[in-house]
């Protein structure tokens, strides 16, 4: 019969929680992960428990599932698994990469890097994938009983699983062979015993099963039998079923149909929507638990604040008819929402939007919202002028219909410019435009080479700069330090004195602030897109 669950700890561990799966009544799964992305996918799917197949953790490395990966690469893909997730792990220990002091090093290591279990195989080093060939070699019984006591013996860890599998059904050897082998491997203190089959049915593991009368944890794998309904498995008095390499499989064929889109293609735009967005993968990987860390352990500095001009309405047709050109929605989230998330993802948190055309339709939690109730009359100095009080220390200010790449956000950020503007490099290349364009004379052009750091400062921003003097395309994208803000102030003042704040655009602010104080223009190369017709709003589900 199988021993008793052990009773709870104060403070279990994760080889606790394998052998209460193990031991439990009730029937158990494992799923199959290989590295530590797949490893968190599982724990968010609900699976107790991983098992860390060798197959596929061999294969996500380009080698075959033949020990062609040595035991110390193979445990340095485990680590990466354990640290990414919470979840217990029974790895794949193949034969146990040699003979009983292999063994016994393996376990402790494994032990010491918080792995729940091992299964170890009774077949000779190096290993042959159990499907490939016929009539394998199997290994002495009584050797292979001292590698699970040096197993046992060497565990860090009283609840460490030690999982002994039987392969006499595969190697056609027959069921007494099993059974007696099965029986000396749970003598020599195997805690459960996994018996594999090759064939597609079920019939001779339920066969095992009844012969066997439950005398430890019986273990399956049921790749080939995959049709056998599950509560077949229970009526058996299985433990633990195994999904052994199902999700490196299905990666498999959804990374060939990608790779074979896009080389036909020669585009992304196919596949973009159909594949994890970035952010995604960020998520996954836990970019928000090392942002908090950051605000925890590296040195403060006050964050900057932003200002999101989105007055206008824009022109898309129908898309535009019931809400402004921001909130058309990009890949499930609207265009404000992107921009807004890629602020955020820099640390700026402080967000104030100025809305105007169905200003009702325009809503991001935790952002403030300023109205500029004349919109229709008004131009975009105006909406600043809504936001001035909040341009008081760090500031980015940015139109709310342009995406752009965090590290663009970033670069200005990081800037020691009072006032730094985000230009595009490539915006000095003729193109045909249906817009004004805002085109950027500086005292000095881009050279081309990244590791050009020389400033450049504008001169002017304006849709009618000669070729001569030609510097690229202003992103619609600027910040101000403490002191660029309040000559920004300053400035937005004297043309509210003029007369022309009402009807004035940004560049001819900027412009304005050019002949006063430094502006800095840094150079980026594309990765970003002002969305002002149905094909840029195409383009951007590709950036958003």
């Amino acid at each position: 019969m199988r021993s008793p669950a052990p009773a709870p700890h104060s403070c279990p561990t994760r080889s606790t929680a394998l052998r209460r799966e193990i031991m439990s009544s009730s029937l158990s799964f494992l799923m199959e992960a290989h590295d530590g992305l797949s490893a968190r996918i599982v724990e968010e799917a609900g699976f107790r428990g991983i098992w860390a197949s060798g197959l596929t953790t061999s294969a996500a490395l380009g080698l075959r599932d033949s020990n062609e990966a040595s035991w110390t690469q193979v445990l340095d893909q485990l680590e990466y698994m354990a640290d990414a997730t919470s979840l217990p792990i029974l790895v794949d220990g193949d034969t146990g990469h040699g003979n009983f002091n292999n063994v016994r090093r393996f376990v402790r290591k494994l032990g010491e890097r918080s792995l729940a279990g091992v299964c170890i195989e009774d077949k000779l080093f190096p290993k042959t994938n159990s499907f490939i060939g016929e009539g394998q070699a199997l290994a002495d019984i009584e050797e292979f009983c001292g590698r699970i006591k040096a197993g046992k013996d060497s565990q860090v860890n009283d609840d460490f699983v030690l999982v002994a599998r039987v392969e006499a059904l595969i190697a056609g050897l027959g069921m007494a062979e099993a059974l007696r082998r099965a029986e000396a491997y749970h003598r020599a203190g195997a805690d459960a015993i996994l018996i594999h089959s090759k064939r597609a049915d079920a019939g001779e593991i339920l066969a095992f099963a009844r012969a066997w009368g439950n005398r430890a944890p019986l273990v399956i794998v049921p790749t080939m039998y995959y049709a056998t309904p599950t509560p077949v498995y229970r009526e058996a008095g299985i433990s633990t079923v195994i999904w052994a390499n199902h999700l490196l499989r299905s990666a498999i064929v959804a990374m060939r149909e990608t790779a074979a889109q896009i080389a036909e293609d020669e585009s992304l735009i196919r596949v973009e929507g159909r594949v994890a967005s970035v952010q995604e993968v960020f998520r996954l990987v836990g970019n928000a638990e090392l942002e908090q860390a950051e605000r925890r352990y590296l040195p403060a500095r006050p964050s900057a604040a932003a200002v999101v001009i989105a007055a206008s309405g824009g022109d898309l047709g129908v898309l535009t008819a019931d809400r402004p050109k921001c909130m058309v929605d990009i890949r499930g989230r609207p265009l404000l929402g992107s921009l807004v998330n890629t602020l955020r993802e820099s640390g700026v948190r402080d967000i104030t939007v100025v809305r105007g055309y169905r200003k009702e339709a325009v809503r991001i939690d935790g952002v403030r919202m300023v109205d500029n109730d004349r919109h229709a009359e008004t131009g975009e100095l105006w909406s600043l002028a809504c936001a001035r009080d909040a341009i008081r220390g760090e500031t980015v200010i940015a139109y709310g219909d342009v995406l752009f790449r965090r590290h663009i956000l970033d670069g200005l950020l990081a800037s020691e410019a009072d006032i730094a503007l985000a230009v595009d490099s490539l915006g000095a290349a003729p193109r045909t435009a249906t817009t004004p364009r805002d085109l950027v004379a500086a005292d000095r052009r881009f050279s081309g080479s990244y590791l050009d750091d020389a400033p450049a400062h504008l001169r002017r921003i304006a849709p009618d700069i000669a070729s001569a003097e030609l510097c690229g395309e202003w992103m619609g994208l600027l910040r101000v330090s403490a002191r660029g803000a309040g000559w920004l102030r300053e400035e937005l003042a004297a043309m509210d004195a003029e007369g022309l704040i009402e009807t004035a655009d940004l560049p001819m602010l900027l412009t304005r602030l050019a002949a006063r104080h430094p502006v800095r223009v840094l150079y980026f190369a594309g990765h970003w897109l002002d969305v002002d017709t149905l094909g840029d709003l195409a383009e951007a589900r590709n950036l958003g």
